[in-house]
């Protein structure tokens, strides 16, 4: 799509919300004076305009068909100049406006109207949450995310529930309260729709043992700066990659050390993802339960072995089940199973079944994600057919009647990009078995301290609201030649907290 832009330079908004409407296109930027589409494209020229009393956006979408001619689509979009106050607040709802004028025209164009609206981000219950905290209604709140950003009705009533799901866990936190990522970047194999950075121990086991050195030094790092700092760790999360690749003495030792390194008992939640059955054994969920872990991750991603086959699972759907008893009869109290709607092979009706055998097993948490197509996977490599933007859409639907006939509440919910339709990723719990981790990540409620190999440490000072990025390197032997660096640049955390961050 050519792009030309009048009166301001919000080139990410406008990226943002073309990609969603168009996501067969690419943004191509013109001059102004060459803002006409040429045969078979799509332009859209994007103006703002600072009027005495308002400010205004406006859209104007035009289609050019060779034997049709040229048609275009407006959308008009305002703000009141007397609530621009400030740089902040100013460059936020200039952008909204600008994603409101475009999303009016493409609907116009497309006759399409997202169940997602107008919105891009990948939070939208941070909308809802600060209309809650500034008193509007449950009703009111619901109302204006329709009203407001075009959000469907179930949408909005998703967005509201995670909303005040996150809000009663803020409302419990003390201040100096902390979460623990530890990232273990290594799997058995690479699934064909991964894009997370892992290595495939097929080729690369020699470098675990490097890998749990160096992070059992970074471990003594951070529990040194932990203790300095006063904080409190409430929540645990070993993920990957799939953690159970590491052998039941690997594991035990990295438990051990953790519990060793840090006071954790304040720890609310602990959890180790188990991913894949088949690493999943009763030695190492016996190493789970003897070492605190109070809830695990045992994810089919589809109950229907032709669609593991086609994603490169080795394990079948009986395998899972499986799986699922060993955890429960080693004692872990919380099981989470992930599942992903448009996978290759996948059908709606396969789908039902799959979400039927899972919620027969009746885990405390079922998290349904929408698939992503990232760069680099498989899937996106090979140009595997998948299932369409309609079906995805049923199945999502049905996923949610589904569990909530079976009693299940969605907690939390996050959006990706180039998710199939525009959809989304949604937890749902059993009452009373939130994940506590999963909400301060989504809420960005208070700080993660992220460890391993692609841990992303998110500093979060909640008296000004400040917060900071501190990224480990990706790969395996890149975290290994790379730790001393790594280890060194854990200081950032004191002077975060000091203010000097």
């Amino acid at each position: 799509m050519k792009l030309t832009l009048k009166g301001h330079d919000y080139k990410y908004a406008v990226e943002q919300i073309m990609l969603m409407l168009y996501p067969g296109e690419h943004p191509v930027y013109a001059a102004p004076s060459d803002s006409q589409a040429t045969p078979d494209t799509l332009s859209a020229v994007v103006t703002l305009r600072m009027g005495a009393e308002f400010a205004t956006a406006v859209t104007d979408i035009t289609s050019v068909d060779i034997t049709a001619g040229g048609v275009s689509y407006r959308g008009i979009s305002r703000v009141r100049r007397s609530q621009l106050t400030g740089k902040l607040v100013t460059d936020r709802l200039l952008q909204k406006i600008i994603k409101l004028s475009f999303y009016k025209a493409a609907v116009r164009h497309t006759g399409n109207r997202p169940v997602w609206g107008a919105l891009t981000g990948i939070r939208p219950g941070k909308i809802a949450t600060k209309l809650l905290e500034s008193g509007h209604s449950a009703a009111e709140t619901k109302r204006r995310l329709e009203k407001e950003y075009f959000v469907s009705p179930e949408r909005a009533a998703l967005t509201l529930d995670t909303a005040r799901a996150g809000l009663a866990v803020k409302e419990a936190l003390r201040p100096g309260d902390i979460a623990l990522y530890v990232g273990i970047p290594f799997c058995p194999t690479r699934c064909h729709y991964c894009s997370f950075v892992s290595r495939s121990v097929e080729k690369s086991m020699k470098l675990i043992p490097p890998f749990l050195e160096a992070l059992h030094r970074e471990i003594d790092a951070v529990a040194g700066i932990v203790r300095e700092l006063g904080l409190s760790v409430i929540s645990v999360y070993i993920g990957g990659g799939t953690p159970t690749t590491l052998s039941s003495e690997q594991l035990d030792a990295l438990l051990k050390k953790l519990s060793s390194a840090f006071d954790l008992k304040n720890v609310r939640e602990y959890t180790v993802e188990a991913g894949r059955s088949d690493t999943i054994t009763p030695d190492k969920l016996r190493v789970f339960a003897a070492n605190g872990v109070t809830r695990t991750s045992i994810n089919p991603q589809s109950m229907n072995d032709a669609v593991l086959c086609a994603i490169g699972r080795r394990h079948t759907a009986e395998d899972v089940i499986r799986a699922f008893h060993e955890a429960r009869a080693a004692g872990i109290g919380t099981i989470n199973m992930d599942l992903i709607a448009g996978l290759p092979g996948d059908t709606a009706p396969s789908f039902h079944k799959t979400l039927e055998d899972v919620l027969a097993l009746r885990p405390e948490n079922v998290t349904v994600h929408t698939l992503s197509l990232k760069k680099g996977t498989r899937l996106t490599l090979e140009q595997t057919p998948l299932p369409d933007g309609q079906t995805v859409s049923l199945m999502l639907d049905d996923a949610e009647k589904q569990l909530r006939r079976a009693g299940y509440r969605p907690y939390y919910l996050y959006r990706q990009k180039y998710m199939s339709g525009g959809f989304e990723n949604v937890g749902w719990c059993l009452p009373g078995h939130e994940s506590l981790y999963n909400i301060l990540i989504m809420e960005e409620l208070s700080t993660i301290l992220a460890l391993g190999g692609g841990g992303v440490t998110k500093l979060v000072r909640p008296d000004d609201g400040k917060i900071e990025r501190v990224f480990n390197k990706k790969y395996p032997y890149e975290y290994v030649e790379g730790i001393d660096g790594i280890v060194a640049g854990k200081s950032h955390i004191v002077r975060f907290y000091s203010g000097n961050g």
